[in-house]
């Protein structure tokens, strides 16, 4: 028995709006759903990313009956995306053309590249070489 891999991750954005503007323009995700005020999930290779506003998920709720435990953080998270080494280029150009700061680049001893930014709720966004962890690309 083993775990396959991580199916979702989720940072947390009070201005759920400025957040899918970035996610959707600047990255390019597609959305998958979206509730008003409380969240908004994309899909993302083989996972999902989720985006939810602290405010309403630090409380209790229920789907079909069922308890979903509070979560949530404040202050600035961290996700970094899977890229491949050759298009880094055309991510930092797109960066760029869509005013986005790039925050760091970053060569790692042990291989790979990172690009750092932050999104509209100041969460740190690395989009990631495999080779930083040993994967192949």
């Amino acid at each position: 028995m083993q775990l396959l891999g991580v199916l979702e991750t989720a940072l947390y954005a009070p201005d759920l709006d400025a957040a899918e503007e970035f996610y959707r323009e600047v990255l390019g995700f597609e959305l998958i759903r979206k509730r008003p005020g409380r969240h908004v999930f994309f899909r993302c290779g083989d996972g999902v990313f989720l985006l939810f506003n602290p405010e309403q998920t630090q409380i209790e709720s229920t789907v079909g009956g069922a308890l979903v435990p509070a979560h949530g953080s404040r202050g600035a998270g961290h996700v970094a995306f899977r890229v491949h080494e050759d298009e880094l280029s055309a991510w930092r150009r797109r960066f760029e053309s869509a005013g986005v700061e790039i925050e760091s680049e970053v060569a790692w001893p042990q291989g790979g590249r990172s690009i750092y930014v932050r999104d509209p709720a100041g969460n740190s966004v690395e989009l990631a070489t495999p080779e930083i962890w040993g994967l192949s690309d």
